[in-house]
């Protein structure tokens, strides 16, 4: 059974945007954590794309 968060680390998933607009099949999706505390705001991370085989701009979703 998985484990109630009681601080502030929050699960979130990254997208990529430029994978969308290609209207390419499939997506590029990253799983990662951040600290809600600290970083109220959307992320935005530029991570690498296996459809795309280069580097690309995700960003949160939800």
């Amino acid at each position: 059974m998985a484990k109630k968060s009681k601080g502030n680390r929050i699960q979130i998933i990254l997208e990529c945007t430029e994978h969308k607009e290609s209207g390419m099949p499939g997506t590029s999706r990253y799983v990662t954590q951040k600290n809600r505390k600290n970083t109220p705001s959307r992320l935005e991370l530029k991570k690498f794309n296996p459809i795309l085989k280069r580097m690309t701009l995700h960003r949160e979703i939800k």
